[in-house]
């Protein structure tokens, strides 16, 4: 029932990452302290190409504390969200441009129908580890292109795959990420100058108005 209202390409576009803790290998470090949220900027705006499903696409991330948040990928999908810091649920709305379909859904829906994304994942452009892995310290692949700011290499390895970033500590978020060998996100601009509140104002007049929280209910 949800695909006719378009939000399965909104959420092609999240990262599907599991809320449970996966188990690391002795002698790993740490996921969530070596890439710890904790001491972020206040405000962050960051521009990104990645690679999804064999395409390069562009996606604007804007995200004022820990409240409010707005992703524009290829100015076809357009989502924002807002969350209480501390409490895990939030509350988002998914813009399809092209559709003019304006839907509404929380975090418990998306849960309910499989995909177990949470603020840290939408904010931070990395998935928590959803089976066993090792992460250590790592080191740059050749030809990697230049980022806005400095960043430290790990690797990750999970699955019988390994996944190389490049993360920034001062912004939290991955500067660069290599996977199977290829350039799957970089971040092309970063800017952490305070954000205007209109830029997290939903303005979907004109819109088909959907609340999925309603459907998946009824489904």
């Amino acid at each position: 029932m949800l695909a006719r209202f378009g939000l399965s390409a909104a959420l092609a576009l999240l990262a599907a990452a599991s809320s449970g803790a996966a188990a690391r290998a002795p002698g790993s470090l740490d996921f969530d302290t070596v890439f710890s949220a904790k001491g972020e900027p206040p405000f962050l705006q960051y521009g990104v190409m990645f690679v999804s499903h064999g395409a390069v696409h562009r996606m604007g991330v804007w995200r004022d504390h820990d409240r409010l948040l707005k992703r524009d990928t290829d100015g076809a999908i357009t989502t924002f969200a807002v969350h209480t810091p501390g409490d895990p649920a939030y509350q988002m709305v998914a813009l399809d441009r092209h559709r003019r379909i304006s839907t509404k859904i929380s975090r418990e829906s998306l849960y309910r129908i499989g995909s177990f994304t949470d603020w840290y994942d939408l904010t931070h452009g990395l998935r928590h580890p959803k089976t066993a892995y090792r992460l250590t310290t790592g080191t740059a692949p050749a030809a990697m292109p230049r980022v806005p700011a400095p960043c430290a290499w790990y690797d990750l390895a999970q699955a019988g795959r390994v996944t190389q970033i490049c993360w920034d500590a001062t912004a939290k978020v991955p500067e660069l990420i290599v996977s199977g060998g290829h350039l799957v996100w970089r971040v092309v601009s970063m800017d952490r100058k305070p954000i205007a509140a209109s830029v997290f104002v939903v303005d979907d007049q004109g819109y088909v108005h959907d609340n999925a929280d309603h459907d998946i209910e009824a489904d």
